[in-house]
């Protein structure tokens, strides 16, 4: 018969670990750490950073930049580039009212990218391999302009759902109440 009480493997599954802070106020970054490797491992929408899919989008988003005189950093692939832009989002916006900016911020882009990928999809009926991946789907489109606006959106969307995601969660944590977007005025 199996108890209720639960294994400390259990335990680590079902909630993400304590943000701890330093003696200066911010987060230890080691707990900061934990907590993005918790997301990637147990919340779906945060682990689409590892799909091969998303990789491939962040290698094209890299060589389109690189190739239209847009700086890159090289980040060895997404997971990368999606921890170390967890990081500095939360030590350029250390305040509650910074993070709710940059929160709404995220939201909108997200809001934008979902929105146009959606309106490209459907009118070139791209989604009629749901298996394939965002680069072949783009092959069908017209043009480059297209083509470059339809992948930079798909990437933008896994992105900003995956930053939403934790920055929120940890928004809840720092604050003591959840995130409330503001509405554009």
């Amino acid at each position: 018969m199996r108890t209720t009480a639960m294994t400390s493997a259990e335990q680590q599954t079902k909630s993400p670990p304590k943000l701890r802070p330093t003696e200066a106020g911010g987060i230890e970054p080691s707990s900061l750490a934990d907590l993005i490797e918790w997301f990637l491992n147990f919340d779906e929408r945060t682990a689409r950073m590892r799909h091969p899919m998303t990789d491939e989008l962040f290698r094209w988003k890299q060589e389109d930049d690189e190739a239209n005189g847009i700086g890159t950093y090289p980040f060895e692939n997404a997971e990368a580039r999606f921890a170390i832009g967890i990081f500095q989002a939360l030590e350029q916006n250390g305040s509650e009212p910074l993070l709710g900016l940059w929160l709404n911020d995220v939201l909108a882009a997200l809001h934008e990218s979902r929105t146009t990928k959606l309106e490209i999809s459907e009118a070139y009926k791209l989604d009629d391999d749901p298996e394939a991946f965002a680069l072949t789907r783009a092959e069908k489109l017209t043009s480059n302009a297209e083509r470059r606006l339809y992948l930079t959106s798909c990437w933008l969307e896994t992105l900003c759902t995956a930053e939403a995601r934790i920055l929120g969660w940890i928004y809840q944590e720092l604050y003591g109440k959840p995130f409330t977007p503001t509405s554009p005025s």
